[in-house]
C-alpha cells in the first residue's frame, strides 16, 4: 500500500522563517432523512467537551457551527487539529440525530432562518433585512501570521490577482434548493448580496485602509471593522492576514492543501514586497469578473488571468500558482505534500465536481448528502 504523503514530506530548510497558520471552518447540521438544515447548533456546542468546546463557536444560523484551530506552524499539526475538531463535532451531531456536513451552501432548504439571540446578530438582521435571512452558507477562513499592519495591507494588495484561483480550488456548493445552481460555488453568488463582501480594494497604506473602513462604517455599509468581509483582509481580531474567499472544503486534506498554498503565496508576496516589487494594479470590475468566473466554473472550465489578461484553462493557472509558490513551499517543508494533493485534486475534482458526479451517476440527492457527510470526517 502506498504511504500517504505527509504535510512535512520535504524538510524545511534551517534558518528560514516559518509563517504561522490557523483555520476557521464553518459546518452545517443537516437532517439525515430530509437533508434540510437542523436548528440544533446550541445543543451540539453544549455536547462538546475539552478542547473541542473551547475551539467551537456559535454562528449566524441555528444550523451552523464554526470550529477554530489553534495557531499551527506545520501542516501536519493543522491536519491533526482539523481531524480532531471535525470528528468531535460530528459525533456530537450524530448523538443529536443530525449530520455534520462541510458544504459551502445550504443544499436543500433551511426552514428556520432566525438568528441566534445575540445583540450583534439582531443588529445585522435589522440593518440588512432579508439578506441576513438567506439560507446558511459556510466558508473556510485561513489566517497567516503577519503582526505588522502595514505589511498586512501590502500583502492583501499583492494577493488580489491570485484570489480567484484560490476560490476556484475551494468551490463546494453547486446545489441550491435541491438542484444544481449552475455555479460551482453558489455560496459566492449568494454572498454578493452583502454590501461589505467582495474583492479587496487596493490600498496605498495601512492609514488608507483604516480611513476607508471608517468611512464605510460611517456610511452604514458595515456595523464596525469586524464586518470587513473582503476576500483578503488584515484581521480585525488577530495579528494575521485572513483569506476568506473560499467555500468550506469537503475534506481535511482539501483544507490543508489550500492552507499550504495560501501560506506559501503570502510568503512569496512578502519577498516581492521586500524586493520593492509593486502589486499589480487591476480594475475592480475585472477582479469582480474573475471571481464570478471562478465561482461559476471552478476548475472545470476557464479562469481569468488577472496578471496577463484574458481567459485561460483553469489548470494552467493552478500550475502557474504552484510554480510561483514552490520555493516557499520548499522552505516550509510542504512541497511534496502540496504536489501530491494537487495531483489528487486534478484526478478527483473539486468538491463541486464530486457532488455533481455523484448526482449524475445516481440521480439521488441523498447520495450527494451521504458523500458530503462521509468526506467531512474522512481521515
Amino acid at each position: 500500500m502506498t504511504q500517504r504523503p505527509t504535510a512535512t514530506t520535504t524538510a524545511a530548510r534551517p534558518g528560514t522563517d516559518v509563517l504561522t497558520l490557523g483555520v476557521e471552518e464553518e459546518y452545517l447540521l443537516l437532517d439525515p432523512e430530509t437533508g434540510v438544515n437542523m436548528p440544533v447548533a446550541d445543543e451540539v456546542l453544549a455536547a462538546l467537551h475539552g478542547d473541542a468546546r473551547q475551539l467551537s463557536r456559535q454562528e449566524f444560523r441555528h444550523s451552523m457551527i464554526e470550529m477554530v484551530t489553534p495557531v499551527c506552524t506545520d501542516l501536519d499539526e493543522l491536519r491533526n487539529q482539523l481531524v480532531e475538531l471535525r470528528g468531535a463535532a460530528s459525533r456530537a451531531a450524530v448523538n443529536l440525530g443530525a449530520r455534520l456536513v462541510a458544504v459551502g451552501a445550504t443544499p436543500v432548504a433551511e426552514p428556520h432562518r432566525s438568528v441566534p439571540d445575540r445583540p450583534r446578530y439582531h443588529a445585522m438582521s435589522d440593518r440588512y433585512g432579508p439578506v441576513a435571512h438567506d439560507p446558511a452558507v459556510c466558508g473556510c477562513h485561513i489566517h497567516v501570521g503577519i503582526p505588522d499592519r502595514e505589511l498586512a495591507v501590502q500583502v492583501c494588495n499583492h494577493l488580489r490577482v491570485w484570489m480567484p484561483v484560490i476560490q476556484a480550488i475551494t468551490v463546494n456548493s453547486p446545489l441550491h434548493d435541491g438542484v444544481d445552481s449552475g455555479h460551482a460555488s453558489w455560496r459566492s453568488m449568494q454572498l454578493e448580496r452583502w454590501p461589505s463582501i467582495g474583492p479587496t480594494p487596493h490600498f496605498t497604506s495601512a492609514a488608507d485602509y483604516e480611513e476607508t473602513v471608517a468611512a464605510l462604517v460611517t456610511a452604514g455599509v458595515m456595523l464596525d471593522e469586524a464586518m470587513v468581509y473582503w476576500y483578503a483582509r488584515p484581521s480585525a481580531a488577530y495579528p494575521t492576514v485572513e483569506i476568506r474567499v473560499g467555500d468550506v472544503c469537503p475534506t481535511v486534506d482539501d483544507t490543508v492543501l489550500v492552507a499550504g498554498l495560501v501560506r506559501a503565496l503570502v510568503a512569496t508576496v512578502i519577498e516581492d514586497i521586500n524586493a520593492g516589487i509593486a502589486a499589480p494594479r487591476v480594475r475592480g470590475c475585472l477582479v469582480s469578473a474573475a471571481h464570478w468566473r471562478a465561482a461559476h466554473d471552478g476548475l472545470e472550465g476557464t479562469l481569468i488571468d488577472l496578471r496577463a489578461g484574458g481567459a485561460r484553462p483553469a489548470w494552467d493557472l493552478i500550475d502557474e500558482l504552484f510554480a510561483t509558490v514552490a520555493p516557499a513551499l520548499l522552505r516550509h517543508g510542504n512541497l511534496g505534500y502540496v504536489l501530491a494533493q494537487l495531483g489528487r485534486l486534478r484526478r478527483d475534482g473539486t468538491g463541486a465536481r464530486r457532488q455533481r458526479r455523484t448526482l449524475e451517476r445516481t440521480g439521488d440527492l441523498h447520495a450527494v448528502l451521504d458523500l458530503l457527510a462521509a468526506q467531512t470526517t474522512a481521515q
